[in-house]
């Protein structure tokens, strides 16, 4: 592929991501993996020459583009040799005309922006679009000793986590043996202080009660050791199928995985009454905190998305609070930055149900938010969070 070439390709891709962020269709990077899946003759430094030019386009534009070319235009204004491949050659895209603006640059939606905890400043804002790291979890049901340490001799240990790893984006970890054997998971480091504060220990009853593919389950079942009564559930059966492939490789297959009906979840559940120790739920949210990971994930969200998430979680915590034995805890998560999905939530839950109290946190890491701790990119290197741990008084 010519220069110019790859410009239009990312024009071309562009324009897809933006009509899925409009309509609820498939990522970023699953868009680019088809677009060359039939496209045989790109080779890999063509796919990586258009893959950094989407994304360059994707993290400089907060609110959604009219279109691929207005995005990419936008980023020739600040980046003459860009511009220069505007030239109208063969396959490559018309010249820059007088009344092509482009769109402005911006990090955050701006809608979104008075919406988020006072605590995510402007500073706070611009480092949420930075390139994240790779960060593993050593998997404690499977390792013993040192070996981690032999095998990725350049990994960086962090503090609070002595089962962390960090390594530099981008690193082909599912391509060591390490990963293959389940002696490590991918797990943000906020992932990991979350399921750390759960306090999960081995002959307890747990429920994860959104557990997607599993990343915080198998955390779970590590703390556990294997020992105990494991619940992970979900409504979205394509997330959960995942869920045993990898809880055979973890060596965690005392997970119990339960698929729910989505509005009548309590139906499925009410046998777990009153019997969990701990319940996380780890609540579908707007995703404000992983747009380093999903940048295009600034164009998909809505006001009105974002009032039915809100409803959303507050109804799953709603029915979920009625799982936790006495004395158990109820451990509240989302990656995101509102407030009115992290401290206000617990708010409105603390208020709707008498008898609960959030139980303080020692930070850092985080700083104390409301009732709960926020997480995010620039003061504790992690994904965006915010979680409370509630427990009946």
């Amino acid at each position: 592929m010519t220069p110019a070439a790859r410009v239009q390709a990312a024009i071309d891709i562009l324009d897809e991501i933006i009509a899925a962020a409009r309509d609820g269709g498939p990522a970023a990077d699953t868009l680019i993996a088809r677009y060359f899946k039939a496209r045989r003759y790109a080779g890999s430094k063509d796919r990586r020459a258009v893959r950094d030019l989407i994304y360059d386009a994707i993290r400089r534009v907060g609110d959604r583009p009219a279109t691929g070319r207005s995005a990419m235009v936008g980023l020739a204004h600040e980046r003459p040799d860009l511009a220069a491949l505007f030239d109208g050659a063969p396959h490559g895209p018309q010249p820059l005309q007088p009344d092509d603006c482009g769109e402005h640059a911006s990090i955050i939606p701006g809608w979104i922006k008075p919406l988020l905890a006072d605590l995510v400043t402007e500073e706070e804002q611009s480092a949420l679009l930075e390139r994240a790291p790779l960060d593993l979890r050593r998997n404690a049901l499977k390792n013993h000793g040192g070996d981690l340490d032999r095998e990725f001799p350049d990994a960086e240990g962090m503090d609070h986590l002595p089962d962390a790893l960090r390594l530099p984006e981008g690193f082909p970890v599912e391509q060591t043996d390490a990963w293959k054997s389940g002696r490590v998971e991918v797990q943000d480091a906020g992932s990991q202080i979350i399921s750390v504060a759960c306090g999960a220990a081995p002959g307890m009853t747990v429920v994860d009660l959104c557990a997607g593919a599993g990343g915080k389950t198998l955390a779970l079942a590590a703390a556990m050791k294997g020992q105990g009564r494991l619940i992970a559930c979900d409504a979205i059966r394509s997330r959960l199928s995942r869920l045993p492939e990898r809880a055979e490789r973890a060596g965690a297959g005392f997970v119990e995985p339960i698929l729910l009906d989505q509005g009548r979840e309590t139906e499925k559940l009410a046998v777990l009454a009153g019997t969990a120790d701990i319940v996380l739920v780890d609540a579908p949210c707007s995703g404000t905190g992983t747009w380093r990971r999903n940048p295009e994930g600034r164009w998909r969200i809505t006001p009105q998305r974002l009032e039915r998430l809100v409803s959303e979680q507050a109804r799953i915590l709603d029915f979920a609070a009625p799982l936790v034995a006495p004395g158990g805890r109820l451990v509240y998560a989302v990656c995101a930055l509102t407030t009115r999905e992290g401290s206000a939530q617990i708010d409105g839950f603390i208020t709707r149900n008498p008898g609960w109290i959030a139980e303080p946190q020692q930070v850092p890491p985080g700083r104390k938010c409301g009732s709960g701790v926020l997480l995010t990119p620039l003061h504790d290197g992690t994904d965006g969070f915010f979680f409370a741990v509630l427990k009946k008084a």
